[in-house]
């Protein structure tokens, strides 16, 4: 899927599409019912390297999961986070031929000094606008068909007011989307909607981040239609495995204390039977072994 798919389903209402980081997680979301994911960075620090989101990953790592993410969900539309491009506009240049030939259908492109880090954390510095514009304009002039979402993070390391501003310039370069992180109440992100109008506005939804949760309908009704929750899935998951792995530590099985996937249900993720079909007619019969 390209930027096209992304861009049809904005036009047909609020896109809402959840973090994901690997084939399983992306596997998962899509059963659930998403038709557009987003490979966070933050995710994919803390799961690939087991690291925070603080500039450590690379720009090839990030393109070889977005891969993973788009062969196992061909179907879906994939979002990457491209943080800051890896450099300047050279660099951005390159990240958009190598996300695009990994599948990707949009990137998310931010104002943060390198090395960056997670737009809820604290210590965020920007660069001066014009050079963060030069990389979107440079993005959008290498593109094929690449939804691209320019991100400031000035609400935190400057004002809201200079947020604003930044916005609305990047808007005017022509962006498919625009996305002032953590605003801190609902009256800030009405404010940044009135703002930047006539232009698709992303939601960031981060469980126990600086702005407020709110629903998909909540957020459209406030000028808000590209939605991402990045983190629920690593959250959830990682909650799943300090419970198992804890249960397994202390007692050396989870028989009689936790409820898992079985066997089988975990073949239904991964489509173990289609699997099993095509070796049966790699062997030349239709007999799928049990």
């Amino acid at each position: 899927m390209d930027g096209d798919e992304l861009r049809r389903q904005l036009g047909a209402g609020t896109v809402l599409m959840p973090g994901v980081w690997d084939g399983l997680s992306a596997r998962v979301a899509h059963q659930a019912g998403f038709g557009t994911l987003f490979v966070s960075g933050y995710a994919t620090a803390g799961t690939l390297l087991g690291l925070p989101d603080f500039g450590y990953l690379t720009q090839a790592e990030m393109a070889d999961v977005a891969r993973r993410v788009y062969q196992a969900v061909p179907g879906a539309a994939v979002v990457v986070d491209a943080d800051t491009g890896w450099g300047n506009a050279l660099n951005v240049r390159r990240t958009v031929e190598l996300f695009e030939a990994a599948g990707a259908a949009g990137i998310f492109l931010e104002d943060q000094v390198w090395p960056k880090r997670c737009g809820h954390l604290g210590g965020k510095r920007v660069v001066p606008v014009d050079e963060w514009l030069v990389k979107l304009r440079c993005a959008l002039d290498h593109r094929d068909r690449l939804f691209v979402v320019a991100r400031t993070d000035a609400r935190a390391a400057v004002s809201l007011d200079e947020a604003c501003e930044r916005a609305r310039r990047a808007a005017d370069l022509g962006v498919d989307a625009i996305f002032v992180e953590a605003p801190e109440s609902v009256e800030e992100l009405a404010t940044i909607a009135a703002a930047v109008p006539e232009v698709v506005r992303v939601a960031n939804m981060i469980e126990a981040g600086r702005t407020p949760l709110l629903t998909p309908a909540e957020l459209h009704d406030l000028g808000f239609d590209l939605v991402v929750s990045p983190l629920t899935g690593l959250f959830a998951a990682t909650r799943a495995l300090q419970e198992a792995y804890g249960v397994l530590a202390a007692a050396g099985t989870v028989r009689d204390r936790l409820e898992l996937v079985s066997f089988e249900e975990f073949g239904a993720v991964v489509d173990l039977d289609a699997h099993y079909r095509l070796e049966a007619r790699s062997r030349g019969d239709g007999n799928p072994p049990r």
